[in-house]
């Protein structure tokens, strides 16, 4: 099955609300939405709406929790995600046809007005385990370390595969292994003067975001 993968933009019509679906009991923030195009009627020399697009929003899991925080009625917002239609039968036997979308990503219409972003705060990774048996087991096999077999005999040297690098604007140098767990906030205290930036803070708890139109 080929998925119906689409971009509309337009304004929300209802407010965002938490839902449950009935069989598997998951959570999910639905809202309607409206996408009306625009075109210029050369008899009244203006802009007029023209045909529109009436659709239901489903926003699932992490999605689902930064919309309803963020987006209100009448928000303006460039949706992106899988559009499908759905038949139902009604209570009188009379048979429905509705489009919905699932939404894959949802940001507010920076050309209508301002917004303010604000990052989740990143759940902990799980830690590995190392211990002498993972150490020497590889796909369920126990492996050991032996020298590496050499240069293949049919490959030609390095300097006729490749160009060396200009050094005026490349740095070759190894780089010095790291202590302890590596965090990518030393790559941004590695960079420019070395002091990191804290301009940008990961740690930032869950804002709304707000728009003014």
């Amino acid at each position: 099955m080929f998925d119906t993968a689409v971009t509309l933009i337009g304004n929300v019509m209802t407010a965002p609300e938490w839902r449950r679906t009935s069989q598997t009991g998951t959570y999910v923030v639905t809202f309607r939405f409206a996408s009306t195009s625009r075109r210029y009627d050369r008899a009244t020399n203006r802009w007029v709406d023209g045909d529109s697009l009436r659709i239901k929003v489903a926003c699932w899991r992490k999605l689902g929790e930064n919309v309803f925080e963020s987006v209100q009625l009448g928000d303006p917002l460039v949706i992106h995600g899988r559009m499908y239609s759905r038949d139902w039968t009604d209570a009188d036997e009379r048979r429905h046809t509705s489009y919905e979308l699932d939404a894959v990503s949802v940001g507010h219409d920076l050309s209508r007005g301002v917004a303010k972003f604000a990052r989740r705060r990143a759940v902990p990774g799980t830690d590995t385990v190392h211990d002498p048996a993972t150490e020497i087991s590889i796909g369920g096999e126990s492996a050991e370390l032996v020298d590496a077999p050499g240069r293949p005999g049919d490959l030609p040297p390095d300097s006729e595969l490749f160009t060396d690098f200009d050094h005026d604007r490349f740095d070759t140098s190894p780089v010095p292994p790291r202590d302890g767990a590596y965090d990518d906030r030393d790559d941004h205290a590695m960079a420019g003067d070395g002091a990191p930036d804290d301009e940008d803070d990961d740690t930032l708890e869950d804002e709304e975001v707000s728009v003014a139109a």
